[in-house]
């Protein structure tokens, strides 16, 4: 472990690096309880008598893990990072610690009796991320709204007359989601055709208008501060942020091409999936002309390694995305294990890369303390064999499927063709779970000390 002595930058103060390092630490211990959920779900599939319990049913397991990775893991790492970012580019101390910390009371209490209703059968019904009863979806919104409130009060209080661009998209997921997750709990169009399309807008959106912007709007403060030079270009960094706004929130129902959804808000998914090429690819290129001349710094630091495998994985999993609404594509990939490679390599190689990346890159600068760049790399490497294993393993599997269910075979032959490979997305699971265990311990030796103290800020 590494340690430095350097004082503390204005606008971080030990309050706040606590608060921050509370983020990253309860982030870390949902993402073991997710995981753990998510490995025993890939073991189920292979050998489904395992722990046959009605509690570790497939069914009440996988709502589990997803919930517990999106609303716990993702959303508080990212959040406390988002802390960070606000307060130090508006060079202003965090507007109301207390309300955050507030927040991170509410959110656990919430994942927790959603972790235990969702165990017991108790859910709102097969509605994909939002099977969460409403008492507990408001104890969670809560929450959402009172880190809303802090972060947009602290931008308005900057010292800086313009907005960096990092905070464009950091408020802009906090408003869009406080509006997606009140359009997906409205009691209104919840039935038949009309929860159809509002579960496509929000199972989709909640990836789109939350998760990506605030991973990007990490990026584009912490790949600068890492490589220690400007972000290259700021229009394409404002091109892609209108764009997404613009063609995101229309793209839901390719989720559900052949369905009884309207043949025409089909095609309207469709042709907004190809329009998303524009935000996905001005990001991407983005980022790589940032790290264009800088790579002998890359090679030296894992936390640009992890980011810019991580925009690789936004790239790619957005324009699989693409390719997967149109029908030709769709009636080969939908339904079938593909779409859950999809989502993991989504939420997993991009999602989960840009997180550690950026904790890497950005707490060691408030604690003072950093780990290993073996017990970096050791994370880096079993995370990236094993995530790739269980995207290949799961996206071949869903390709003999389809294959499978489009020349008419029964049901049980395309499973007994998958099985093979779902054993591999174990193996490759395993190595995930092993990975967040390193990563863990790697937390542990960042935590800041008790007179809390920083590594001096690189300026780009």
């Amino acid at each position: 472990m590494k340690e430095n002595n350097n004082p503390l930058p204005s606008g971080h103060e030990p309050d706040t690096v606590r608060l921050i390092y509370a983020y990253f630490s309860w982030s870390a211990f949902w993402l073991m309880v997710g995981t753990i959920y998510g490995l025993l779900a890939a073991f189920k599939l292979y050998w489904p008598d395992l722990l046959a319990f009605s509690g570790l049913s497939f069914g009440r397991i996988r709502p589990v893990h997803t919930n517990v990775v999106m609303f716990a893991w993702s959303s508080m790492a990212l959040v406390g990072l988002a802390l960070f970012i606000v307060s130090r580019t508006s060079k202003v101390k965090l507007y109301s610690v207390r309300s955050s910390r507030y927040a991170l009371y509410l959110w656990n209490i919430a994942i927790a009796l959603g972790v235990i209703t969702l165990s017991l059968g108790i859910t709102r019904g097969p509605q994909e991320y939002r099977e969460l009863i409403w008492p507990i979806a408001v104890i969670y919104a809560i929450g959402l709204l009172l880190n809303a409130y802090n972060s947009y009060q602290t931008v308005a209080n900057r010292k800086p007359k313009e907005i960096y661009i990092s905070n464009w998209y950091i408020l802009g997921a906090f408003c869009w989601l406080a509006i997606l997750y009140t359009v997906g709990y409205l009691p209104f169009y919840q039935g038949g055709i009309g929860n159809i399309v509002t579960q496509g807008y929000y199972m989709h959106t909640g990836v789109g208008m939350w998760f990506t912007p605030l991973v990007l709007g990490i990026t584009y403060y912490a790949l600068p501060r890492i490589l220690g030079k400007p972000i290259y270009s700021y229009a394409l960094g404002v091109l892609g942020f209108w764009t997404s706004l613009a063609f995101y929130t229309l793209i839901g129902a390719h989720h559900f091409i052949f369905s009884p959804v309207a043949w025409w808000v089909q095609t309207t998914a469709i042709l907004f999936s190809v329009g998303m090429m524009v935000p996905v690819w001005s990001g991407f290129g983005n980022f790589f002309m940032t790290a264009k001349g800088s790579w002998h710094k890359v090679r030296k630091s894992y936390a640009a390694i992890f980011l810019l495998v991580g925009i690789w994985g936004y790239a790619l999993s957005s324009t699989q995305g693409t390719i997967e609404a149109f029908r030709s594509a769709n009636i080969y990939w939908h339904f079938t294990n593909f779409t859950v490679g999809h989502s993991h390599l989504a939420m997993y190689g991009f999602v989960a890369f840009g997180i550690w990346g950026a904790i890497y890159g950005l707490l060691p600068r408030i604690t003072g303390r950093s780990p290993t760049e073996g017990m970096m790399g050791l994370h880096f490497w079993l995370a990236f064999v094993g995530g790739s294993m269980y995207v290949i393993a799961i996206s071949i599997a869903g390709v003999l499927q389809g294959i499978s269910w489009v020349a008419g075979e029964s049901f049980m032959a395309s499973v007994h063709t998958a099985a093979p490979l779902w054993l591999w997305r174990s193996v490759g699971g395993l190595m995930m779970v092993a990975s967040h265990v390193v990563f863990v311990v790697n937390l542990w030796e960042m935590r800041p000390r008790s007179e809390a103290t920083v590594l001096k800020e690189v300026h780009a």
